[in-house]
């Protein structure tokens, strides 16, 4: 599909959790497969997206700071037949992140694919709204998502092809308690534009997708915050859908499925808002 077209190695076995490969290159051909990160992986929307971009062929690096569950979804990825590993990694800390993509790298081959969904919640109103929840939002949404951008942007240069998809949220156009969620998913939207400006000519697209009401563990957290049964939760946001369901993980695992497709490569710079309906 339309992963299987650049370089690899050929797994060998098992070493410190990571899916060991040994030395020998196999030759670039039509068949081989193009490495993704996803940050955010290990559950979620992030565990859909690099389980789909597994089964559309790519070698999938499952990047988050929940370790153990990363290592969960990239065995699962294993046992289906894909190619996947797992790193704990803190996206907001640079050091951490030049280590991330250099075993990527190293293990898989050099990332053409980067995913950065890796977010947290810290929903407050304004006047509630402590400095440290302002913080942890915006550096772990915005400076996480540059700092891997920046890191793998290098590999796709020398490649001459890369796809970068960031996560946006429906947020970004305001929402009542997440002042820091909105203004950092507003800036990945301007920040997805100025890559899509700065990288084009070296054959990089740059992406964001916008999803709706998605039914997560994100999401069944904020009902337990708020007092809601997730139940009653649910039900009030899809009285506001169009299509009239709640989204799903896959929903926007197919959106990022097509930002990375071959066939993608002249749609760059645009927000996809994947909710169910208009929203802007």
């Amino acid at each position: 599909m339309q992963c299987r077209v650049f370089q690899t190695y050929r797994p060998v076995g098992m070493m410190n959790g990571f899916h060991m490969l040994d030395d020998e290159r196999i030759p670039m051909t039509s068949t081989t497969a193009r490495v993704a990160i996803v940050t955010g992986g290990a559950r979620g929307i992030g565990e859909a997206i690099a389980r789909r971009l597994a089964a559309d062929g790519c070698a999938v690096a499952v990047v988050d700071l929940r370790e153990q569950q990363a290592a969960e979804t990239a065995q699962s990825i294993r046992d289906d037949g894909g190619t996947a590993i797992a790193i704990g990694a803190d996206v907001s800390d640079e050091a951490a992140v030049a280590a991330c993509v250099a075993r990527v790298a190293d293990a898989l081959g050099a990332p053409a694919i980067l995913v950065n969904n890796a977010g947290i919640l810290r929903d407050n109103l304004l006047f509630k709204m402590t400095s440290d929840d302002w913080d942890q939002v915006l550096d772990v949404h915005l400076r996480g998502a540059f700092l891997m951008t920046r890191a793998v942007q290098k590999h796709m240069v020398d490649a001459g092809w890369g796809r970068v998809v960031n996560l946006s949220s429906t947020s970004a156009l305001g929402n009542r308690g997440q002042v820091n969620y909105s203004a950092a998913k507003a800036g990945i939207q301007g920040f997805t534009k100025t890559l899509a400006i700065e990288l084009g000519r070296f054959g990089i697209t740059a992406n964001a997708i916008a999803p709706g009401f998605i039914e997560t563990d994100m999401t069944r957290e904020t009902a337990a915050r708020v007092g809601v049964s997730f139940e009653d939760f649910v039900a009030g946001a899809i009285a506001q859908i169009p299509v009239g369901r709640a989204g799903a993980p896959a929903d926007i695992a197919a959106a990022a499925s097509f930002f990375c497709a071959e066939g993608a490569g002249f749609t760059s710079g645009q927000v996809l808002y994947v909710a169910g309906g208009p929203t802007a």
